[in-house]
């Protein structure tokens, strides 16, 4: 006799629990509740890229929050009876849970409860792998975690009231009501002290951190390259985008929230203009704001960027939506002035129809400023024609034209122009060297051009 083997699964088993709202819709025709619903089939994916096994979901449409349980004592009812029926000794919030009615629905449900927030943290925790992610992570978790902390039994017991006359209490202080001396809050007060401390430690930490990255930032400000960062919704194509750009082995994962850390590399534009593109996480609606401050030095580099790529996955329906959740967290960083190019990735996951349309809409608007670009990071399509406009939108560093004689005897100058500039016209005269050629600006001043620059310009040369 063999017993015959099952595979079991370590996931721990949720219940999802989705809420809408009877609230004007946001774009015309849309159903009440429709934005809870897409928010739900969101948290969904956040739940899955956590490693939970999804057991079920309820939704609800309300007119207001139930203060005390969000989302009211007849549908905790039901709740905690989906959750028996599931099996699920975890039930997971969309909305953001007060730590009074988190406390009340575990209560009423004698299950875990987590809201939103505590699910995009763990998530968060999982894939910080450098130093500055950890730390960012850890502190974000203690801010969330520091009105919640409670305590039950002796440990926690409350000390009695010092109603007695003056002097004549005993041990503790005081004569107090019988029956309710104790060894007072003491946990509860060391445990919020121990975190406070804690919370201290690891914003001096990220303080180091942001000196340390200023000055890194300095140093590649002394070899004047620019930034190009790349924002957009989570899941939106970016990792796949850099790796295409930059040939960079950026892990690429169909999971929220998988590129935690930013990455920065290299990349030359068309125009031989060196240029720095960083990876940053991805947003999402209703982004915790203690996230949001806690990855602020993650996020320095989108506001110090001199061109922002803004990616949005095309093939989305509600991409328009979604690239607004975007912009609200880029007029949080105040960067909503600075130069951006719309990317509009998954081109090779629309249908033919959506394809003409977009085609169509994208080729109305061509030549004006702000004209999106269409591309496939996974196929390559428009990836040059993505490079041509980076290069076109760049800032910082403009290419210029210059025609130069330059003595033969200056070979290392020469090569140099060949290498990071781009040579339109070369003829040999006596013992120099006429050269028409485009080359960035600081390589220009970094090679001191100006000396060699002729008289006019070569009627080779770029107008």
């Amino acid at each position: 006799m063999t017993k015959a083997q099952h595979q079991v699964s370590a996931a721990e088993r949720a219940l999802l629990v989705g809420v809408g709202w009877k609230r004007a819709p946001r774009f015309p025709g849309m159903p009440a509740g429709e934005q809870g619903r897409e928010s739900l089939l969101e948290l969904v994916e956040l739940a899955r890229s956590a490693g939970a096994e999804i057991a079920g979901t309820v939704f609800q449409v309300r007119d207001t929050a139930d203060p005390a349980t969000l989302v009211g004592r007849g549908k905790l009812d039901e709740i905690r009876t989906e959750a028996t029926a599931y099996k699920a000794p975890l039930i997971i919030f969309d909305s953001n849970l007060s730590p009074m009615q988190q406390r009340n629905i575990e209560e009423a449900t004698e299950r875990r409860v987590i809201d939103r927030t505590q699910l995009i943290l763990d998530i968060f925790a999982r894939h910080a792998r450098s130093r500055e992610g950890q730390l960012q992570v850890e502190l974000a978790q203690l801010n969330y975690m520091l009105p919640r902390l409670t305590g039950k039994g002796t440990a926690m017991s409350r000390l009695g009231g010092k109603s007695g006359a003056g002097g004549a209490g005993g041990a503790g202080g005081g004569a107090g009501r019988i029956g309710v001396r104790g060894p007072g809050e003491k946990k509860l007060e060391t445990d919020r002290r121990r975190i406070r401390d804690r919370v201290r430690k690891i914003q001096t930490s990220i303080d180091d951190v942001r000196k340390q990255r200023a000055l890194r930032r300095e140093a590649r400000n002394a070899v004047p390259l620019g930034t190009i960062a790349l924002v957009g919704y989570t899941n939106a194509g970016k990792s796949t985008l850099f790796n295409a750009l930059s040939r960079a082995e950026v892990l690429v994962s169909s999971r929220m929230f998988a590129t935690l850390d930013p990455t920065i590399r290299a990349l030359r534009l068309p125009s031989n203009r060196r240029v720095l593109v960083s990876d940053t996480v991805g947003f999402i609606r209703d982004l915790p704001k203690g996230l949001l401050t806690a990855f602020r030095a993650t996020l320095e580099e989108v506001q110090e960027a001199a061109l922002i790529l803004h990616v949005s996955d095309v093939s989305n329906p509600h991409h328009d939506e979604l690239d607004e959740e975007v912009e609200k967290i880029l007029r949080e960083l105040g960067v909503t002035g600075r130069p951006r190019l719309r990317v509009l990735n998954k081109m090779d996951r629309l249908s033919p129809e959506d394809r003409r349309i977009v085609t169509n809409g994208t080729e109305e608007k061509a030549g004006h400023e702000g004209a999106p670009v269409l591309v496939s990071a996974l196929t390559g399509e428009g990836i040059e024609e993505l490079l041509r406009r980076m290069d076109a939108e760049m800032p910082t560093d403009p290419v210029v034209t210059l025609s130069m004689r330059l003595p033969l005897a200056e070979g290392r100058t020469l090569a140099l122009v060949h290498a990071l500039g781009r040579v339109l016209h070369s003829e040999v005269e006596d013992s120099h060297m006429r050269i028409d050629a485009e080359i960035p600006e600081s390589i220009a001043k970094r090679l001191r051009l100006n000396n060699f620059t002729a008289k006019g310009t070569s009627r080779h040369a770029r107008s």
